[in-house]
């Protein structure tokens, strides 16, 4: 009788059950974690795009830009002293005159009613009161000369103290804008010396003029040129009948020339005399340097390109610059002006576009290990591309220009990179 098998005898090692492998428990946590971290990845915030401008100290100049016109300092308006005939005016404008010898005009004063004993008073009269008016002006003149002289003597000693470093560089400008101005009004005495003369010998020509008349014996009235220079305008050319007063023809030196800049009349109050002005866009190829000689008082009302009224002021400019450098500028021609209120060789500055207002405060974003941080700052002046940093900031600082809605305070952000190309 054959025995069954043991128990033992039945088992094998290959009807043992495999043990189950831990990593393979792991492997559904690692894929949640990846997926959890890619929708992290995918929904975080990426850093922002910005430009960046770096705080720095330097130069800072504060200008008024605007629009002018040149114009002859000294003009001359030659007008009939007296009613008659003029003979027709060949001169063209452009002309070369030379005082008291050029023949401008010729005026037959047959016609003319100067034979009453009104109108002879009246001529005495005239010609006393230019005598007395060349006397005075021969005496401003030499007043002028005089201060002119003083002027000179006062800026050669400032220059030399200048260049020896014994003044500042505020004292030497402001000698030399008093000879400046010193220089002008002589030039302008002189020329009011020569009008004066003229309306004299024109008073005298007119009451000789009333003498031949009366004496039957009727010359043409001779009518030269006051002042040296160029013929600017013909107002008259054809041979008519003219009366008195009537504008003929306007003379003066085109050479001798100024700027009248036409200013907003908020922005003249803070403009003083002898300030730095660079003329622009005149036609050559450097800029005119020139000095504010005069703010006018009374300002007027001009319609802008957009139909606003403004309230505008002319300013005065000297031109600096010698004749060989702008030899074909003249008279009513369009300049663009340049004129310095404030400037400084050291101050703290920051790009006008990195700074914005909130409220009464100034406001900016320095960027700080990649982060946009909202600094507040006070500011002093502004050109409109450069403003001045008071406090706030520091030297080496970097900002953001020109943040859009997306910055604000601690969003990361990245420099931009700007092809130059």
């Amino acid at each position: 009788m054959n025995t069954p098998p043991s128990s033992s005898a039945n088992s094998s090692p290959s009807s043992k059950s495999p043990r189950p492998r831990r990593w393979s428990k792991t492997i559904p946590w690692l894929i949640g974690i990846g997926l959890i971290s890619l929708i992290v990845a995918g929904l975080w915030p990426k850093a922002q795009p910005v430009e960046i401008a770096t705080i720095s100290r330097g130069a800072m100049t504060v200008t008024i830009d605007e629009e002018g016109k040149t114009r002859v300092k000294n003009r001359y308006v030659i007008s009939s002293p007296v009613a008659g005939l003029l003979r027709r005016i060949d001169w063209k404008p452009g002309a070369e005159v030379v005082a008291g010898k050029t023949v401008m005009a010729v005026l037959e004063t047959k016609a003319a009613d100067l034979l009453d004993s009104r109108s002879q008073a009246q001529a005495e009269a005239k010609v006393r009161a230019a005598q007395a008016a060349f006397e005075q002006v021969a005496a401003q003149r030499q007043s002028v000369a005089a201060t002119a002289k003083l002027a000179l003597t006062d800026f050669s000693r400032i220059t030399q103290l200048y260049q020896a470093g014994s003044v500042s560089k505020q004292e030497f400008e402001a000698a030399e804008l008093r000879h400046t101005n010193a220089e002008q009004n002589s030039r302008a005495a002189g020329f009011a010396l020569n009008v004066s003369e003229y309306e004299l010998q024109q008073a005298r020509a007119l009451l000789m003029t009333g003498y031949q008349n009366n004496g039957n014996q009727v010359e043409p009235l001779v009518i030269t040129s006051p002042v040296s220079g160029r013929v600017l305008r013909v107002f008259q050319e054809s041979e008519r009948v003219v009366s008195a007063g009537m504008p003929l023809l306007e003379v003066g030196d085109p050479t001798d020339i100024e700027a009248r800049i036409e200013v907003l009349s908020r922005d003249a109050v803070g403009i003083l005399p002898g300030a730095r002005t660079e003329l622009l866009k005149w036609g050559g190829d450097k800029a005119l340097t020139g000095r504010v000689r005069l703010i006018e008082p009374a300002a007027f009302t001009k319609i802008s390109a957009l139909g606003v009224e403004e309230q505008r002021v002319n300013v005065m400019v000297d031109i600096l610059d010698p004749l060989s450098n702008r030899p074909t500028l003249g008279d009513e021609y369009r300049v663009d002006a340049r004129i310095v209120t404030w400037e400084s060789s050291d101050v703290l500055k920051s790009p006008a576009g990195a700074l914005f207002q909130n409220g009464d405060d100034w406001e900016t974003y320095v960027l700080e290990h990649g982060v946009a941080k909202l600094q507040k700052v006070q500011i002093g002046r502004s050109n409109g591309l450069e403003t001045e940093i008071i406090s706030g900031l520091q030297d080496g600082h970097q900002v953001v220009v020109y943040p859009g809605d997306k910055i604000s305070d601690g969003v990361r952000v990245t420099p931009m990179v700007i092809n130059t190309r």
